[in-house]
């Protein structure tokens, strides 16, 4: 019992840091891993988000994806071997707008510009779903910088899979 107690209070005083790769967002905390990543490992993977988290405030499932690339980086991956890829759709195609156009919905910039220019800096691509984009009334032009077009969400996530990305399934 004692025991069990040292183990819980240890894993609750595990400090949780952003970085190495992308300040300020991802933060993550060492693991005392059972199977250690060699550090030769390549992912490919894509993160579907569907949920916007609300007017105002960086979506949170965007963040998992800094998350990804900075404890993996932290624990000897590559940054070269991180190929992600955010598939958009659904609401939280209103997190994907330029300033101006989140500007003119929401009369306030867009909180997840920064986070979005980080993770293309690292290697990350990020497209919206055109049926969701013409639900929503997003015009291409209102994308943020770097965001493509594509078909769909489907279509999207099929070509990556075909390309070899895997579909994170949180």
């Amino acid at each position: 019992m004692c025991s069990l107690l040292l183990i819980t209070v240890s894993a609750m005083a595990t400090e949780f840091n952003d970085g190495p790769i992308i300040k300020g967002f991802g933060k993550h905390a060492p693991v005392n891993q059972s199977r250690p990543l060699a550090g030769n490992e390549v992912f490919k993977v894509v993160f579907d988000v569907a949920k916007q988290t609300g007017e105002g405030k960086v979506n949170r499932q965007f963040n998992s994806l800094a998350r990804f690339i900075n404890m993996h980086v932290a624990n000897g991956i590559k940054p070269e071997n991180i190929h992600l890829a955010l598939v958009v759709h659904g609401k939280a195609g209103l997190d994907v707008l330029s300033d101006a156009a989140y500007q003119k919905r929401y009369k306030q910039a867009n909180p997840n510009q920064p986070l979005l220019a980080l993770l293309q800096q690292a290697n990350t691509q990020i497209f919206i779903c055109g049926q969701s984009a013409a639900y929503y009334k997003i015009a291409k032009s209102e994308l943020s910088q770097g965001v493509k077009m594509s078909l769909s969400a489907m279509t999207a996530n099929a070509l990556l899979q075909q390309q070899g990305y895997s579909v994170n399934p949180f």
